[in-house]
């Protein structure tokens, strides 16, 4: 069964850096067509934040972000990270790691329903 564990998640001063985690377990490398963040703040919904298409590392960001979050992964193992520089009261929302399967899938998705698997998410507050 696929399995997402996230960590890295905290409390920070505006500009500060938190760098996010996510191993996947219970699939093949083969089988992952794009592992991906969203994040929720209170009363919102989700919102996808950065995603990384498997077969060739194509990076995608939700635009505001302005190359303030970088996502990459561990080749070595099924392990995505989220690193997030300069950070503002604006990024507090609970972030959740999201995997898409990639059976009869050809495109990248930044729709929340489109993706098969998701952790249990992880808080980042950031304090003014």
């Amino acid at each position: 069964q696929v399995q997402l564990v996230e960590s890295g998640g905290g409390s920070v001063q505006v500009g500060g850096s938190l760098r996010l985690s996510c191993a996947a377990s219970g699939v093949d490398d083969a089988d992952i067509y794009a592992m991906a963040w969203f994040r929720q703040a209170p009363g919102k919904g989700r919102q996808f934040a950065s995603g990384l298409r498997w077969e060739d590392n194509k990076t995608y960001y939700l635009n505001p972000l302005n190359g303030r979050f970088t996502i990459f992964r561990d080749n070595a193992k099924n392990t995505v990270y989220l690193q997030m520089n300069r950070l503002r009261p604006e990024d507090t929302a609970t972030y959740y790691c999201a995997l898409r399967r990639a059976l009869g899938i050809d495109s990248m998705s930044t729709a929340a329903e489109e993706y098969d698997h998701w952790g249990q998410g992880t808080q980042v507050t950031v304090s003014s």
